[in-house]
């Protein structure tokens, strides 16, 4: 998805490293990139618990302000 969106559009995005595959499209109106929380958390989740994966995830990913092309986080869990 990452390399499609950046195929397309000639803006600079700020990428969340290691989560390319929770990408799930685009914030056209402040042009920054959108991440399924899920998909994050499964990401994590390969390499620690699911509650160790939330307190990283919400501490030190979706925690972190990095200017005006912070990522969206998408909380998309619901049922």
């Amino acid at each position: 998805m990452l390399e499609q969106i950046l195929d397309r559009y000639e803006d600079d995005f700020l990428v969340a490293d290691g989560f390319d595959a929770a990408i799930i499209g685009v914030d056209e109106n402040q042009m920054r990139l959108i991440y399924s929380v899920s998909k994050c958390l499964r990401i994590l989740e390969s390499d620690m618990s699911e509650e160790e994966a939330l307190e990283y995830f919400t501490f030190n990913v979706s925690g972190a302000y990095m200017g005006e092309k912070t990522p969206v986080w998408c909380w998309d869990d619901f049922e």
